[in-house]
């Protein structure tokens, strides 16, 4: 059965709470080799048209890790919607792959990915949302406090890629969302009324960041200017300083809260120095993350073809 992971809204609960019981399982298994040789005899294109550190290296080393073959495409290799149709590029690359991955901007480039491919079409990024960094993130909210279901969840900053996916999640996860971001960064109002319309978890927003971090189990940042948004950084900085995770904000919420960040950081405005390496910071555990929620990802969408 052909399936994709375009949002997080693509897969139902327990197929979503399945893929991070499986990202926990591969990390418990890590060194005992149990699952090297899952992906034997495949082959994945990574097509990246933005930079990449940790997506990258995850990718390329979880699907190595399992026995498989990773190929690394830019648009040096192919001018992807210019020299080639988006149609055309999926219809080859399906006779050749066992899956496609696409790191981009436009969200409708993966979406028309998946309606030409044969194959599963994985989006590592693009502008509109994030959905394998949640799977990475959930993976380490359950190491440290047990669970994801029912934790509150404060996300502080821009109302960006990474915010959307966490409301797309809240839709299918019983949990407490909190957006804490200034008015004119707020998520798109249909998103979320829709994610909200589902009554799985509470989602709220907030211009309060003092208030918004009461009782939190998860301070969440993410950079105030995403890439391809630059130019907006000064701006940005201006309207969202205020949502700055710093030492003064952590004493508003419970002590051992746990503080994430999807990274890159730009240490010193979303978050700060001390608050990064602090006792809270679980940021580096959480990039760690990264590899074993893609293989999850990668070996769900396996088992699913023979389904």
């Amino acid at each position: 059965m052909l399936r994709h992971f375009l949002e997080i809204i693509d897969w139902t609960p327990q197929e979503i709470l399945d893929c991070i019981d499986l990202g926990i399982e591969l990390k418990n298994h890590a060194k005992t080799k149990k699952y090297a040789q899952e992906l034997a005899n495949h082959s994945y294109g990574l097509i990246f048209r933005k930079n990449s550190l940790r997506t990258r290296i995850s990718f390329e080393v979880g699907i190595t890790k399992m026995g498989g073959q990773a190929i690394h495409l830019t648009d040096q290799d192919f001018q992807l919607g210019e020299r080639e149709s988006i149609q055309d590029v999926a219809k080859v690359m399906s006779r050749y792959l066992d899956a496609i991955l696409i790191r981009t901007f436009a969200h409708q480039q993966v979406e028309e990915f998946a309606k030409y491919s044969d194959v599963p079409i994985i989006n590592m990024l693009t502008d509109w949302c994030h959905p394998c960094q949640i799977i990475a993130d959930a993976i380490t909210i359950e190491e440290k406090l047990g669970t994801i279901r029912n934790k509150k969840v404060v996300y502080l900053g821009d109302g960006n890629n990474v915010a959307r996916s966490w409301i797309n999640f809240a839709s299918r996860i019983p949990m407490h969302l909190c957006i804490a971001t200034a008015p004119e960064s707020t998520p798109e109002k249909e998103l979320l009324e829709k994610s909200r319309s589902t009554e799985v978890s509470t989602i709220e927003v907030s211009h309060d960041p003092f208030e918004a971090v009461k009782n939190a189990d998860v301070l969440y940042t993410d950079v105030w200017a995403s890439m391809g948004e630059k130019e907006l950084a000064t701006e940005k900085e201006k309207i969202l300083h205020p949502f700055q995770v710093n030492a003064k904000l952590l004493k508003h919420t419970k002590s051992n809260v746990v503080v994430m960040h999807c990274l890159p950081a730009e240490r010193g405005r979303e978050i700060t120095q001390e608050v990064m390496d602090g006792d809270n910071s679980v940021v580096f555990d959480q990039a760690e993350n990264r590899l074993y929620a893609h293989q999850a990802i990668l070996l769900q969408l396996e088992r699913w073809k023979l389904l």
